[in-house]
């Protein structure tokens, strides 16, 4: 068996997950007139299978990613050094899988000890990526990660022999960590805090979904924004959340659009999160007045 193969299978047995998503990346495709990114849904016999092909894609220039698909029992916590991976096993946190994605950075994959609802997926990675340093950016309930045994392709990575760093799979025991009961308590816990604080500080942000009468296409094709897609998406955050809408919902829509003149993933990801935390101030600030 092949290293990339061996990588591969063992890090998809230590998510656990029954399907998968993978996403080729490649920002530069879009100058070449080709899809910048590649998705595809496969279970865990179809992603082994699939090995040739993604190799051969990876050779193209394109970044090799995974996440479970639907929601599940993991957290994705990106951008840590070997020491912060170090203490999250001495306190209890010890990841179900540690991916070092270039020399001396790493994403660690917690498995929690229950599938949890997105919300509360997302505020566990941003409580997670708070706690040890991760990136804030890459702290929701569905992101992508790397996938060991292909090479990163970010030409900040390229060497001078004219070869990229192989994505390492560093450790994959596939278990929930030790504190995991008591962190989705206290995220739990957490959660309805926010939500009691909410509804008394503005009964229109309470989390009881009210029917809305418009899409994003309706603010996408209001003239009064003057096609600018960041006014539009703004003004369709800030409707959607008065109206109840989860966090998580109005980010997949945002994500709807071609956000890749913000940049790579990362970029996006912040994109999104901003304009969804500006539209909760803008609202806050109206019940405040």
């Amino acid at each position: 068996m092949d290293r990339t193969t061996h990588a591969v299978q063992q890090q998809i047995a230590a998510m656990g997950a029954q399907v998968f998503e993978v996403g080729l990346f490649k920002p530069s495709a879009a100058d070449e007139g080709r899809a910048v990114m590649i998705p595809r849904t496969w279970d865990s016999v179809t992603l082994i299978r699939s090995i040739p092909w993604l190799r051969m894609q990876n050779a193209d220039g394109r970044n090799i990613y995974v996440r479970p698909k639907g929601e599940h029992d993991l957290s994705l916590v990106d951008d840590l050094t070997a020491d912060v991976v170090r203490r999250m096993k001495m306190t209890g946190f010890t990841p179900a899988a540690v991916i070092e994605t270039s020399p001396g950075n790493f994403q660690a994959w917690l498995k929690h000890p229950r599938q949890l609802p997105r919300e509360l997926s997302t505020m566990a990675a941003r409580k997670l990526a708070e706690e040890f340093g991760g990136d804030r950016g890459a702290a929701d309930w569905r992101h992508f990660g790397r996938l060991a045994g292909f090479t990163n392709r970010k030409p900040k990575y390229l060497s001078e022999t004219g070869l990229f760093p192989f994505v390492r799979l560093i450790d994959a025991p596939g278990v929930a960590y030790p504190e995991g009961e008591r962190f989705a308590a206290a995220i739990s816990a957490q959660r309805d805090t926010d939500m009691g604080n909410q509804a008394r500080r503005c009964p229109t942000l309470t989390t009881t979904t009210r029917k809305t009468s418009k899409n994003i296409d309706d603010f996408r094709s209001d003239p009064r924004y003057g096609g600018d897609a960041t006014r539009e998406d703004l003004a369709f955050a800030i409707y959607t959340l008065a109206h109840g809408t989860s966090d998580d919902q109005v980010a997949a829509v945002l994500r709807s659009r071609d956000l890749t003149h913000k940049g790579d993933e990362k970029r996006q990801h912040q994109y999104v999160d901003r304009t969804i935390q500006k539209a909760f101030r803008m609202l806050e600030s109206r019940c405040l007045r």
